[in-house]
């Protein structure tokens, strides 16, 4: 309980938990074999330019319901060329899903994959 009248914010607590769960989800794609890096938006890459941070980039979180009941997770991964996408995407949905699930305890009610590009294994490294 907040002492000498302090509010908490509610949207403040969205917003830290929208990026703990963005980062979350990131680092659980990244995990999927396949997945070559996750793509920035360009507002992602305007706020680096200006020396601002993201955490979670390549991913999207939104809360659904007014209590935050369900979340929703958008993830935009680069693939590695020689993969079969829909199995990739298959398993990214379902990492991303069971890690955020696991350390939120939040009920994730979507997880979309949208695949930005493909690379060569060589390009990457």
């Amino acid at each position: 309980m907040p002492e000498n009248g302090d509010k908490i914010s509610v949207k403040g607590e969205r917003s830290l938990s929208q990026g703990f769960i963005a980062q979350y989800s990131a680092e659980a794609a990244m995990q999927v074999p396949g997945v070559a890096g996750l793509e920035t938006g360009v507002i992602v890459s305007l706020k680096e330019v200006l020396g601002g941070e993201h955490n979670g980039k390549g991913v999207r979180v939104r809360f659904q319901g007014e209590n935050a009941d369900f979340v929703q997770i958008d993830v935009f991964p680069l693939m590695f060329y020689g993969y079969r996408l829909p199995d990739v995407a298959w398993q990214v949905q379902e990492q991303v899903k069971e890690e955020v699930e696991r350390f939120t305890g939040l009920p994730v009610n979507e997880v979309n994959v949208q695949v930005m590009g493909i690379v060569r294994e060589e390009e990457e490294k």
